[in-house]
């Protein structure tokens, strides 16, 4: 049997998390596992519980969702974990510039207060399978707000192969590995080796840094 989703909560509305954790603890495949008023609780809970997932405002008390974030992927904290735990803002603005500043910290996308439960419940299995829970295009308009000038591109890109270099296109672009493998002509298991290495190479921890990292280096226009 397929173990639960670990599932972390961090708002600092009280009713709030208790309506987010009964729809996620009503899910088989989930469970909460800690729940906390502020990002500074959060980080905490994420040392203590190792979760998968974690839910996090945008904006709260003491300490908001963008710096809990940032300390959540340090790498001191990373370097000390025995499972990849991936973040989720939660936000009332859509296209929001916090969110965007928390996704570069390492955040895997953002979902709006209002969504359903299902659209919930499906983004946290979106993310726990690697990818993110928003579109190419809004992930480009966030980037554009919250950086200027292109960024010197590292040794490892200059380690990608040929075809390495056309799926960090691809998966730039948003396309699936279904999508790329039609597209260059390859099968699922040979793309999802060549992101694995591309992912190793760059440093990054998944699909959505690549979108973040081809923006932030000046490479969107070539993928």
């Amino acid at each position: 049997m397929t173990s639960s989703i670990r599932v972390v909560l961090a708002d600092d509305q009280d009713l709030f998390r208790a309506g987010i954790a009964a729809i996620v603890d009503a899910q088989p495949d989930m469970q909460v596992v800690g729940q906390a008023a502020d990002g500074a609780e959060a980080v905490l809970l994420v040392d203590e519980q190792s979760p998968d997932i974690v839910l996090m405002d945008n904006r709260m008390p003491h300490m908001d969702g963008v710096e809990a974030t940032q300390l959540i992927f340090s790498p001191d904290r990373v370097s000390h974990r025995d499972r990849i735990v991936r973040v989720v803002i939660l936000t009332t603005f859509n296209l929001d510039e916090r969110a965007a500043t928390a996704i570069r910290h390492g955040a895997s996308g953002f979902l709006l207060k209002y969504v359903t439960p299902e659209m919930l419940c499906q983004a946290i299995r979106t993310v726990h399978a690697g990818n993110a829970v928003l579109s190419p295009t809004d992930l480009t308009t966030l980037m554009s707000a919250t950086f200027a000038e292109p960024r010197v591109l590292p040794d490892g890109y200059h380690e990608l192969t040929d075809r390495e270099l056309e799926v960090f296109g691809a998966v730039a672009r948003g396309l699936s590995n279904a999508e790329i493998a039609e597209e260059i002509l390859s099968s699922e298991s040979t793309v999802k080796t060549h992101v694995g290495g591309i992912l190793r190479k760059l440093g990054l921890r998944d699909r959505v840094q690549i979108v973040v990292f081809s923006h932030d280096h000046g490479i969107t226009s070539t993928v």
